[in-house]
């Protein structure tokens, strides 16, 4: 059992404190208070005995015994947001059969956990998943293809397709180590590297593109990159900079000691991850899977990504169904 005095919340409090520094970004990530996220900590240290934050310093620092309890807290939370998002209960028993098309982002490891989940909440019926573009899915889900389709939303209202917003991804600026200090006040630096853009017919490449002339931002046409990883690769190599999502990042995680990522400096700008479903269907199942969906987004995409860049906090975040 936990020790007295040390509950989830204190844990949940004092991660958000250690990402962030400050007790007003933990209180918006928790949805406390200031009051209550102060008091959080404090039964936590006085359960434990120490001090896990100088409280003297701001942004708040860790203590030494703050730092080597967070690893332990961390786990924690980590395994119960999994055990969490695995035990969701879908009643799709009285399904014949799904179709469900995922954007490609998800493949390392959202799409593998919500297959098992599907596996085991459709036990006498035919499971049909398919990865592709957003464009692709969104294509398919218009032709009546699939049940049930995530991707990146356009924006546009479609006849017969009800949309579920999932995820806030906002687009970031990934370049290679070192190159900026601070892209903010290093504009001029964006030219000396090629921008490294995504394959011109792809959703988030028109996405990003649309930004960009809304700034009157233009950038030399050198390369056009249909993959995450090969895009990520070339910019650890120095072959230039790009414009990307957390949902992109995340997916490279062999060249993360090679990047720096950076809030966007020409304006922020934020897509939209959603489920799609026929409106012919009965709104149940689509909700059951979508709250699946954003479970496992959270301990699965969000959490890991906001851990290693705590400034994603309140940018690349779950959305209201």
């Amino acid at each position: 059992m936990l020790l007295k005095g040390v509950t989830l919340r204190g844990l949940e409090v004092f991660e958000a404190l250690a990402k962030t520094g400050s007790v007003a970004q933990a209180a918006e990530i928790t949805g406390l208070s200031q009051p209550a996220v102060s008091q959080q900590l404090r039964n936590l240290e006085k359960a434990l005995g120490g001090e896990l934050v100088d409280h003297a310093r701001r942004p708040m620092v860790l203590t030494s015994a703050g730092r080597s309890f967070l690893g332990r807290a961390e786990l924690v939370l980590s395994e119960l947001r999994l055990a969490r998002s695995e035990l969701t209960v879908m009643d799709l028993t009285h399904l014949s059969t799904l179709t469900i098309g995922l954007i490609d982002d998800f493949d390392n490891d959202l799409t593998p956990r919500l297959a098992t989940i599907l596996a085991d909440s459709l036990t006498h019926s035919h499971l049909k998943i398919i990865t592709a573009s957003s464009l692709e899915i969104s294509r398919a889900i218009g032709a009546r293809e699939l049940h049930l389709a995530v991707g990146a939303s356009t924006g546009e209202l479609r006849d017969g397709i009800t949309e579920y917003p999932l995820i806030q991804d906002p687009f970031i600026l990934v370049a290679p180590r070192g190159f900026f200090k601070d892209p903010s006040s290093e504009t001029d630096l964006m030219n000396r590297l090629p921008f490294l853009r995504y394959e011109r017919e792809q959703l988030i490449s028109r996405q990003i593109e649309a930004h960009l002339q809304r700034n009157k931002l233009e950038y030399e046409e050198r390369f056009e990159i249909g993959s995450h990883l090969a895009l990520m690769a070339m910019v650890a190599r120095r072959i230039g900079w790009t414009i990307t999502t957390p949902l992109g990042y995340m997916r490279a995680v062999r060249f993360h000691d090679q990047l720096d990522v950076f809030p966007l400096p020409i304006g922020s700008c934020a897509r939209t991850i959603s489920m799609f479903a026929a409106s012919d269907w009965a709104d149940r199942v689509p909700r059951d899977v979508a709250t699946t969906v954003l479970r496992l987004a959270q301990t699965q995409a969000i959490d890991p990504a906001v851990s290693r860049l705590p400034w994603l906090a309140g940018n690349f975040r779950t959305l209201d169904i």
